[in-house]
């Protein structure tokens, strides 16, 4: 059997030992990302992983990588004197 590409509030719920209210509430601020499908919400898999830190997007790859960056820049010769104790 296939598994579906999204999860309900009860499943999500159960991911995140959270209760179903909790969630509901959740999503009808926008704090999650949801669809409704007729009568029920359902959320992307994908989106599973994110809240649960399993995946990064190009967003969140782009801000690592901007930190980085930055403190390379600030912290550069700090950092190269550090690894060579």
């Amino acid at each position: 059997m296939k598994k579906s590409r999204y999860v309900t509030i009860p499943e999500l719920a159960e991911i995140l030992g959270l209760s179903r209210i909790a969630v509901y509430k959740k999503v009808k601020k926008g704090q999650i990302k949801a669809v409704k499908i007729g009568r029920t919400f359902a959320i992307d898999r994908k989106y599973v992983l994110k809240i649960l830190g399993k995946a990064l997007d190009q967003e969140d790859k782009k801000q690592i990588d901007d930190a980085v960056k930055k403190t390379i820049k600030e912290y550069g010769q700090t950092l190269k004197l550090l690894g060579s104790e």
